[in-house]
């Protein structure tokens, strides 16, 4: 069956569809509420975002995403950029004001509701109040995502590299068969912190992300003895907006026929690469090798990376093999 690129006409159609998808977008840990009310004290800035996403990945960190959904074809550089700026400095004088925002929206949305009171019971919070207040407070820090169905390099590039918080992005596209039967083309928001087995479902909960210190990157052997040994650095990847503080420490992967983790460096920086949304990561020294070598396990829980995945020094320390690591 073939499928054609059908390119959305309507925000509408966009939101829509993503909230359609938003279980397998966003993943089980994570709640979204499509929420288009006004933020932002009077006479000073005010917006509307077009919704906020809860994310309950972290026992320790939970986080407030606002989201900005947006068409590539109303001008996306100047627009979004602009509602960005103008969203973080809404959220900072809003806090109480989108806390009851949320409360109200959870609370007509049983699933919701049920989901975010039984991560208020596991984490020892005292009330959903209390919850809402952690992740909306002056000590939080903003947190904007942006899903738009085509991806601009420079949109990309402004919104990584122009702004003092995190700005996570997500491309979901729309497909049509003959028929008009619709499918959806994106990747899950932060997908690389899942363990995903050989029929692509996700086995396990994701990986803490207030753990998370280490990048596995896959490295054919040329590249692995002229990069990573050879200039103590490695290039060019993607890592996410709110993950780049994180990074401490590179593994590299070594695929076949060596099919495992085998060496580990630490992190001097991570910086833009050349022109583009990627980075090099630049090692304090020479990577050294792993006292113990981390197999991929034949027909194991774990694929063998073929993109960066996040995971601990602390767990690849103690996995004997690519099933633990992650």
């Amino acid at each position: 069956m073939q499928f054609f690129d059908a390119p959305f006409e309507l925000e509408s159609e966009l939101e829509q569809a993503i909230v359609n998808a938003s279980p397998v977008l966003f993943g089980k840990s994570r709640v979204f509420l499509p929420i288009k009310r006004r933020i932002g004290e009077k006479g000073k800035v005010q917006n509307i975002p077009d919704g906020y996403l809860i994310d309950l990945s972290s026992a320790r960190e939970p986080r407030l995403f606002v989201v900005e959904i947006e068409l590539a074809i109303h001008d996306p550089l100047k627009h979004i950029a602009v509602q960005i700026l103008e969203f973080s400095l809404s959220f900072e004088t809003s806090q109480r004001q989108i806390k009851n925002i949320l409360k109200t929206n959870l609370a007509a949305n049983a699933e919701a509701w049920a989901k975010c009171q039984k991560y208020v019971s596991d984490n020892n919070y005292d009330n959903i109040d209390v919850f809402l207040e952690r992740i909306t407070d002056d000590g939080s820090k903003f947190n904007a995502l942006v899903i738009i169905d085509e991806l601009d390099d420079d949109l990309e590039r402004v919104l990584r590299s122009r702004f003092r918080f995190p700005v996570e992005t997500l491309t979901f596209k729309r497909y049509r068969d003959k028929s008009g039967q619709a499918i959806y083309q994106f990747e899950p928001f932060l997908g690389e912190l899942d363990q995903i087995d050989e029929s692509d479902k996700i086995i396990a909960d994701k990986v803490d992300i207030s753990e998370v210190d280490t990048v596995v990157v896959p490295a054919q052997e040329d590249g692995f003895i002229a990069t990573f040994l050879g200039e103590n650095c490695w290039y060019a990847i993607r890592i996410h907006a709110s993950m780049l503080s994180r990074i401490k420490y590179l593994a590299t992967y070594r695929v076949a026929p060596e099919s495992a983790i085998t060496h580990l460096a630490k992190v001097h920086s991570i910086e833009p690469w050349r022109d583009s949304n990627k980075y090099i990561v630049i090692f304090e020294g020479p990577a050294e090798a792993l006292k113990t070598r981390i197999p991929l396990v034949p027909k194991g829980k774990v694929k063998a990376p073929q993109n960066l995945r996040y995971t601990s020094l602390k767990k690849l320390q103690a996995a004997k093999n690519l099933d633990e690591a992650f």
